[in-house]
C-alpha cells in the first residue's frame, strides 16, 4: 500500500515538472522574442531605470522616494552583467531591466502552477497558466521595463504559503507568507493584502475552530505571520521615514469633504466615480482576456463556486476575499486618481484565470452534445471541442502578442538615434515624451509648450498637419521625416534647432 501511495506520489511530481518545463519553455520562448522586437519600452520603465542608475550614487533618496524594490532588483541585475561587459550603455540598462521582469515571470507562473493546481488541479492548472501565457498584454507586462510581474511573485508566493499554511495547519509556513509579504511591499505596497488575509482567516479560525491547528498555534501563526512582514520591512522603514508611500498615502488621505448643502452632490459624485470605477476594470479585465476568455470566466466561477462539492472551505475563504480586496483597490485607484491600466488588473487576471478552463470544459460539453456526430450517429467529442476552443483563443491572441512592442511609436526612435548622432553630450534637448531623450542619452525635460522649449538647444515637436505653424520662430528645421503613427492617423515628428 505505501509503494503504491509513493508510485502515485512519484507520478505526480514527474506529471508536475513536465507541465512546468513546457509552461516555463513557452513562456521563455515569448518573452525573449518580445524582448528582441521591444520598440520602446513603458514610460514608467524610463523612471525605475533611471532610479537604479542613481541607487550607487543616491541610495537614501530613492528610498525616501518610492519604493525602491524593482530599481533595486535591476540595479543588482546590471552589476551582475557588467562582470561580463565594460559596456554600460542605455540598452544595458534596458535589456537588463526587461530580463529582471521577464525571470520574476517565469518564477511566478511556477508559482501561480501550484496555486492552480492547490485550488482546480494540477490538469486544469496547466491549461490555465497556458492561457495566461498567451494572453497578449500580460506577456507584454512580462517583458517590459514594468514592476507588475515581480510585484505577483511575491504576492502569488505569499498566497500559496497562505494555502498552504491553512490546508496543513503548519504555523510557520505564515511567518514565511509574512516575509513574502514584506518583500513584495518594497517592490509595490499592494502586497500587504497578504498580511489581511492571514489575519482575517487565523482569526476566524480563533473564533470558530475548525482547523489543524489549536488555539495556541494559530496565536503562534498571527504572531509570526506579523514578526515576518515585519522583518525585511523595518530597515526599509528606518531609511524611508514611514512605511505608506506618498501616492498610496494619498489614496487614503484624500476626503469628500460635504457640507449641508453639497452632501447630496458629494454621494451622488461618488457614487458615479465607484461606478465609473466598476465599468473601467471590467473593460481593462476583459481587454486582458481578450474578451473571448471573458464568458469562460465567468461560467467557470459560478460553476465552480455553486458546487458545493468542488471548491473547499479554504478556497471559499482565500479566493473571493482576494477578488474582493483587489477590486476595493482599483476601486479607491480610480476615485482619487481618475484612471486604471491594465496592468493594475494583473493580480486579479491572475487569481481567476484558473477558472476559465473550468468554463471553457463546460462550454465544450454543451457545444459537443449539439454539434458533435460520429459514424455510428451522436457520438460526443467534449475534448475536442475543449481543444477548439483553445486554439480560437489562441488564433485569437497571437497577431497582438507577436506585434512589437509600440512599434507604432518607431518614430520616437528614429528621433532618439538622430539626437544621439547629431547633438553634443552636452546639449539639452526638449521632447514630448521623455523617452526619447533617455535613448538619445542626452539630459533632457518633457515640454508643454513650445515657449518652454526654448530653453533647450534641440526639441522635438509632433506635427499633425501639414500647414501647421511653428510658433516659436528662434528654430530651425533640422529633420522632418520622422513619422509617427499615433491612433491610426499619421502624425509627423520634426526636430528643431534653437538659435
Amino acid at each position: 500500500m505505501m509503494a503504491v501511495k509513493f508510485e502515485d506520489k512519484s507520478k505526480r511530481r514527474k506529471d508536475d515538472a513536465i507541465n512546468l518545463l513546457i509552461l516555463l519553455f513557452i513562456a521563455s520562448l515569448l518573452g525573449v522574442y518580445l524582448i528582441a522586437t521591444t520598440v520602446l519600452i513603458a514610460k514608467d520603465g524610463v523612471y525605475y531605470i533611471e532610479r537604479a542608475q542613481k541607487l550607487s550614487s543616491d541610495p537614501v533618496g530613492i528610498i525616501k522616494g518610492h519604493p525602491p524594490g524593482y530599481p533595486f532588483l535591476i540595479f543588482i541585475a546590471h552589476k551582475f552583467v557588467t562582470l561580463f561587459t565594460d559596456n554600460s550603455s542605455v540598452f544595458i540598462w534596458i535589456y537588463t531591466a526587461q530580463s529582471v521582469t521577464l525571470l520574476c515571470r517565469l518564477i511566478a507562473l511556477i508559482v501561480l502552477y501550484f496555486i492552480g493546481k492547490f485550488l482546480v488541479g494540477s490538469k486544469r492548472s496547466f491549461w490555465a497558466i497556458l492561457i495566461l501565457i498567451i494572453l497578449p498584454y500580460p506577456a507584454e507586462f512580462g517583458s517590459d521595463a514594468l514592476r507588475d510581474w515581480p510585484h505577483i511573485l511575491f504576492l502569488a508566493a505569499g498566497f500559496l504559503l497562505l494555502l498552504w499554511g491553512a490546508k496543513q495547519g503548519k504555523w510557520w509556513m505564515f511567518g514565511i507568507a509574512g516575509m513574502a509579504a514584506g518583500l513584495g511591499f518594497i517592490i509595490r505596497p499592494e502586497c500587504v493584502q497578504l498580511v489581511v488575509y492571514g489575519i482575517l482567516w487565523l482569526l476566524v479560525r480563533l473564533v470558530k475552530p475548525k482547523s489543524k491547528m489549536s488555539r495556541p498555534k494559530l496565536l503562534c501563526a498571527l504572531f509570526i505571520l506579523l514578526i515576518g512582514f515585519a522583518f525585511p520591512l523595518a530597515p526599509y522603514v528606518g531609511v524611508a521615514g514611514r512605511m505608506i508611500p506618498p501616492k498610496l498615502g494619498g489614496i487614503f488621505a484624500k476626503e469628500h469633504v460635504a457640507d449641508s448643502h453639497n452632501y447630496i452632490n458629494t454621494i451622488v459624485s461618488l457614487f458615479g466615480n465607484i461606478t465609473k470605477a466598476i465599468g473601467k476594470l471590467i473593460e481593462d479585465i476583459s481587454d486582458n482576456l481578450m474578451y473571448f476568455f471573458v464568458p469562460a470566466l465567468v461560467i467557470g466561477i459560478y460553476s465552480h463556486f455553486h458546487k458545493q462539492s468542488m471548491a473547499t472551505d479554504i478556497e471559499r475563504f482565500f479566493v473571493p476575499v482576494f477578488i474582493v480586496l483587489n477590486v476595493i483597490i482599483m476601486i479607491l485607484l480610480y476615485c482619487s486618481y481618475e484612471y486604471i491600466e491594465r496592468r493594475h488588473c494583473l493580480p486579479l487576471v491572475t487569481c481567476s484565470i484558473f477558472y476559465v478552463p473550468i468554463g471553457l470544459q463546460i462550454l465544450a460539453d454543451w457545444l459537443s452534445s449539439r454539434f458533435s456526430k460520429g459514424r455510428s450517429g451522436n457520438k460526443p467529442k467534449p475534448q475536442l471541442w475543449f481543444f477548439i476552443l483553445v486554439a480560437v483563443g489562441v488564433g485569437i491572441c497571437l497577431p497582438k502578442l507577436l506585434r512589437p512592442l509600440r512599434i507604432e511609436k518607431q518614430g520616437y526612435m528614429y528621433a532618439a538615434k538622430w539626437l544621439l548622432e547629431n547633438t553634443a553630450r552636452e546639449d539639452i534637448v526638449a521632447v514630448p515624451d521623455m523617452r526619447i531623450y533617455f535613448y538619445a542619452e542626452r539630459d533632457g525635460f518633457k515640454y508643454e509648450s513650445e515657449k518652454e522649449a526654448a530653453r533647450a538647444r534641440y526639441f522635438v515637436r509632433i506635427v499633425e498637419s501639414e500647414d501647421e505653424e511653428l510658433s516659436l520662430g528662434r528654430a530651425t528645421q533640422e529633420e522632418h521625416s520622422l513619422w509617427l503613427d499615433k491612433r491610426k492617423k499619421k502624425h509627423r515628428l520634426v526636430i528643431y534647432k534653437v538659435m
